[in-house]
């Protein structure tokens, strides 16, 4: 399928894209493998799908699980479609489905917590949202699709007793603490263990996701920074990972009420 596309998150192991699919061809495209492993979530129009022989209907109450090299057509019958595109490398698979990258191929019928995470990563998506968060919520969105399809699967790989648990998500919030710039991906490497599982892992333990965990580190360095008087705030929103001084000053005040310009002098004057 292709079409006007916005790309929101282009990483290794996961994409994520708002595609505006202009076809006006009611009838079936060719037959072709289906070149990624995806999910395809309409939001407006409706689509169908052949694959492996099996059809489908597409609509903002689904979610059609595509398979990697599945034989697959897909028609228009009302015209243009917009739709949600999630793509997923093999190894990400694997990690969301217990370490077997098999996937069950077919539609997920959307619950009303499934419509709202959708919507919530594309309101994400489409605002200040960095890579680290998008990866986050990205995984965590698949795996409830997933959950949907093969729950057994998608539950296993669990460390094996709350020590261990406890002990992972500690190794994740000792990285964070010393380094606020890291990424999801480089994060998992570390305390060697999924990003979905790591994620998973992490709320449970905290009652936090790292997104939540990673903003409140960095908004105590901020805080701390303007306490000693500092004014380059470009410069501190490049050395804490924000995507600029906008995104820093925009976390900041969503999380205390104002920017870090008043802030500053708010601290510096002892609070008067």
């Amino acid at each position: 399928m292709s079409g006007d596309r916005r790309v929101y998150l282009r990483e290794d192991d996961v994409h994520l894209a708002d595609v505006r699919c202009g076809s006006t061809t009611r009838g079936w495209s060719p037959l072709r493998p289906a070149p990624v492993f995806g999910l395809v979530l309409v939001r407006d129009g409706v689509l169908r799908g052949r694959s492996d022989g099996v059809e489908h209907v597409l609509d903002a109450a689904s979610v059609f699980v595509e398979r990697l090299g599945s034989e697959q057509q897909f028609a228009h019958p009302l015209g243009p479609d917009t739709f949600t595109e999630i793509v997923l490398s093999e190894p990400r698979v694997a990690d969301l489905l217990g370490g077997d990258p098999t996937v069950p191929e077919g539609l997920v019928m959307v619950t009303p917590e499934l419509a709202l995470a959708h919507r919530l990563l594309l309101s994400r998506a489409r605002r200040d949202a960095d890579g680290f968060e998008l990866a986050e919520r990205t995984a965590l969105f698949a795996a409830a699709v997933f959950a949907r399809l093969a729950p057994d699967r998608v539950a296993s790989g669990r460390p094996a007793s709350a020590a261990a648990r406890r002990r992972l998500a500690d190794d994740a919030r000792a990285v964070l603490a010393a380094r606020p710039t890291v990424g999801l991906e480089a994060l998992s490497r570390v305390v060697g263990a999924s990003p979905h599982h790591l994620s998973r892992v992490f709320t449970a333990v905290t009652g936090s996701t790292l997104c939540a965990h990673r903003d409140r580190l960095r908004l105590a360095r901020v805080l701390d920074r303007l306490n000693e008087g500092e004014r380059d705030l470009a410069g501190l929103a490049r050395e804490l990972g924000y995507t600029d001084q906008s995104h820093m000053t925009r976390a900041v005040r969503r999380a205390v009420g104002m920017p870090p310009g008043r802030l500053r002098t708010l601290l510096t004057s002892g609070g008067a």
